[in-house]
């Protein structure tokens, strides 16, 4: 092979690497695309995202590999990825701008705020703040299935939160909890009169000319430049999957951004809240942000002991890394990990994403270490050597067998059959059991497990799926009543915490037109006439002009759902001839009674 054939082809095989990405031309980044094409390939993942700024200047935005691996689509700096938690930073700081304007003030009762946000007891109705939310010291574990996968709407996920228990004292311990960042978006909502999706747009993107960041699923889908996300199925072949729509808890994690424009809100941040000139975020705010208002109980680790978290601060992780302050978030979700952050004492700051952390943070560090002149530590390596040390240690484990803990020779109490229902948890929405053939399936928030019987009235099952393979199975024990029915069925969906119960919902009889005469007719709330009214014969309607006409499901004695709002009830009061006197119409902010005319 002739020399010039020999260098063409190194030069093919980088930009094949590299996605035909764009070299940094800062000295101090020298040798990235040899490092990143390294870590891509080694961890088989598809492309990443990189930008880096120091003090008012951009010193890098792009990529490398690709967004699109199937069409072999490079990665840009336009490319848009997920960001995750990286968002809360986003969220906060919107909060803190309605500080700066007497708005709100982050040390009082949140509830003075958002009196429809309710928590487990009154200790935590009439204590928490927004700043206990904004550094997750609220009690509050993750509770992360009750809206993972979810298709409930912001505001169910609100009231949910009255349902879930905490497992530390106020104060008392950091605990990571993404209900608290959207309840912080409602927050917003409420002072403002306009949604989060509107005041994060109005107040920071249009600002800093971040014009190509999206809040949702959909602004994603129609970005001309985006990635895809991907799954690494044991981190060896990468799958591309559905993006996850976290749109009800989008102040939590749901922004969708790229390398030129996350180079924006960096620039912000070490610029101590200005862009070009401008205030964007409170002075104050940015410095009460980056100071330590929880401790988090890091520990260094035993490969990295100048490597430290101090604390949390609002909407930021604070860190001591190789003797520099480092304020960071990290985020994740189906298909991409993240990481954003900044050394406000060194002005640099750097945004990273791909579908591996292991890319991610391997990226992150050695870029940290090279703009702040730091000696060089082989990152990659060093996580590589940990994780495949970590394989071979799996699987010369024994693996537990069928048998383990498990009582042979038992059966189920009831034909299948009779397991087979929808569960309730008001904090954790509804479980749908299912009878195939002769195997039960749960569905759960989009997830569907296939039931094996372990032994009495215990299933264990596991979620369909190639991300799931690596997992362990789930365990559902259903509870019978002194009749001998299914009432229940608990699994273990949050540690420090007992398993969650699922109450089976009972199928009301139809009901005749006959069983509907006796709460028919016209009710009196304050000056407002409702009317109760039968159709079809079957069916009850509640009449609240200028209101659609509601249609009501039975779901108790003398007692309807409202079918199309989630939450919202009436019940019925009757008199000693058994008709109806009063409309007790129950719902999230209280009870509301209606008397019937006379």
């Amino acid at each position: 092979m002739s020399k010039l054939k020999a260098n063409f082809l190194l030069l093919f095989l980088a930009l094949t690497l590299s996605g035909l990405a764009q070299k940094p031309t800062d000295k101090r980044l020298s040798g990235l695309d040899t490092v990143v094409a390294r870590i891509l390939k080694d961890w088989k993942a598809p492309g990443v995202s990189i930008a880096v700024v120091e003090k008012n200047k951009v010193v890098y935005t792009g990529g490398f590999g690709y967004r699109d691996l199937e069409k072999k689509l490079p990665v840009t700096e336009h490319t848009l990825f997920a960001i995750g938690s990286c968002t809360k930073a986003f969220t906060s700081s919107l909060l803190g701008m309605l500080v700066k304007e007497g708005r709100v003030d982050l040390d009082k009762p949140v509830r003075n705020y958002l009196p429809e946000l309710k928590f487990v007891n009154d200790q935590l109705n009439n204590h928490v703040t927004l700043r206990d939310m904004m550094c997750h010291r609220t009690g509050l574990p993750r509770h992360d299935y009750s809206w993972y996968g979810s298709t409930a709407s912001r505001m169910e996920l609100l009231r949910r939160i009255e349902y879930l228990e905490p497992t530390a004292e106020l104060r008392a311990k950091y605990q990571y909890n993404n209900f608290m960042f959207m309840s912080q978006g409602v927050v917003l909502e409420k002072l403002t009169g306009k949604s989060w999706e509107e005041n994060i747009k109005e107040r920071i993107f249009k600002p800093l000319g971040m014009d190509q960041t999206v809040t949702d699923v959909s602004g994603m889908e129609k970005s001309g430049d985006r990635s895809l996300a991907y799954a690494l199925i044991r981190d060896s072949v990468a799958l591309a999957i559905p993006y996850r729509n976290i749109d009800a808890i989008g102040p939590a994690g749901s922004i969708n951004s790229s390398a030129r424009d996350m180079a924006r809100w960096l620039i912000t941040w070490i610029g101590g809240g200005k862009y070009e000139g401008k205030e964007i975020l409170p002075a104050d705010y940015v410095r009460d942000a980056m100071t330590n208002q929880m401790a988090t109980g890091g520990l260094p680790s035993t490969d990295n002991p100048d490597i430290q978290g101090i604390g949390y601060g609002l909407a930021w992780g604070l860190a001591s890394y190789r003797g520099h302050y480092r304020v960071e978030h990290g985020g994740g979700i189906d298909g991409f990990i993240s990481t954003t952050g900044f050394f406000p004492l060194d002005s640099i700051g750097i945004y990273v994403v791909s579908c591996n952390g292991q890319v991610t943070s391997s990226v992150r560090n050695w870029i940290a270490d090279r703009m702040l002149g730091l000696p060089y530590r082989d990152w990659h390596k060093q996580s590589r050597d940990a994780y495949v040390k970590g394989r071979f240690t799996a699987m010369m484990t024994p693996k537990p067998n069928d048998s383990t803990g498990r009582v042979f020779n038992t059966k189920p109490s009831l034909p299948l059959g009779d397991y087979a229902g929808k569960y309730t948890h008001k904090g954790y929405g509804s479980m749908e059991v299912t009878l195939v053939g002769q195997q039960l399936r749960a569905q759960y928030n989009g997830m569907s497990l296939p039931l094996n019987h372990k032994h009495f009235d215990i299933f264990r099952g596991r979620p369909e799926g190639p991300q799931y393979e690596d997992g362990t199975d789930t365990e559902l024990f259903f509870a019978l009543s002194k009749e001998g029915k299914v009432k229940s069925l608990s699994t273990p969906l949050q540690p420090g915490l007992a398993d969650m119960v699922f109450e089976k919902e009972l199928i009301a009889a139809p009901l005749t037109r006959a069983d509907l005469e006796k709460y028919a007719g016209e009710y009196l709330l304050g000056p407002q006439q409702i009317s109760f009214v039968i159709r079809n014969n079957t069916t009850l309607f509640a009449l609240l002009p200028p209101q659609p006409d509601c249609e009501l499901v039975p779901s108790g004695k003398d007692e309807f759902k409202l079918k199309i709002m989630d939450g919202f009830s009436v019940k019925f009061k009757l008199n000693d001839q058994g008709k109806a006197i009063e409309a007790a119409f129950v719902q999230p902010n209280g009870v509301f009674t209606a008397k019937r005319k006379e």
